[in-house]
């Protein structure tokens, strides 16, 4: 179940796909580690047609099809060392739904400066069952197009300044107001 995005139009999806061309450009597009060979190959293309054509819950259904993730991964054990561990089932629409909102919350910064939205709201763009104290605590926090732009373009994974999105699988967004 991919995210509830309320305020994607042409114009935010054309943000996108110009953010994800300005990380191209950088050479700062996020490629996870569990991406395979053919998986960081294929990664820029396959996110720049998820945004400007389909949905996280698309981008997700490619990774999986294309088999574009590793099977395992290192993992480290408590008693020191490494083990092999599988890459966990969710690990597609983990890495789908987390770099396409990133990618829409910048289009959407986007188009508030251009238009002279002063903030935008967090709010929660999936339901969750038990959602974590640190998320709860941002759904209804107003973010400053500009600070959240740059923060997100600033850094790229799951760690922000501005804590937004809060991590993986947190189910939040923005929304104009």
């Amino acid at each position: 179940m991919g995210l509830e995005y309320r305020d994607m139009d042409v114009d935010v999806r054309a943000n996108m796909v110009q953010e994800v061309a300005f990380d191209l450009d950088k050479g700062t597009i996020y490629t996870s580690p569990r991406l395979n060979e053919e998986g960081s190959r294929l990664w820029p293309d396959t996110l720049k047609e998820a945004a400007g054509n389909h949905s996280d819950v698309w981008l997700a259904g490619q990774i999986r099809e294309q088999r574009l993730l590793k099977s395992h991964e290192n993992r480290a054990k408590p008693s020191g060392g490494f083990t092999q561990a599988q890459i966990p089932v969710t690990a597609p629409d983990t890495l789908a739904e987390g770099e396409f909102n990133r990618f829409y919350i910048r289009g959407l910064c986007l188009k508030a400066l251009a238009e002279d939205i002063p903030y935008l709201i967090a709010y929660r763009a999936r339901p969750s069952a038990n959602p974590r104290a640190e998320s709860e605590a941002i759904i209804g926090k107003k973010f400053d197009p500009q600070q959240l732009l740059d923060d997100l373009r600033a850094t790229t994974g799951i760690d922000t300044v501005l804590g937004l999105p809060p991590g993986p699988n947190s189910g939040l967004s923005v929304t104009i107001p």
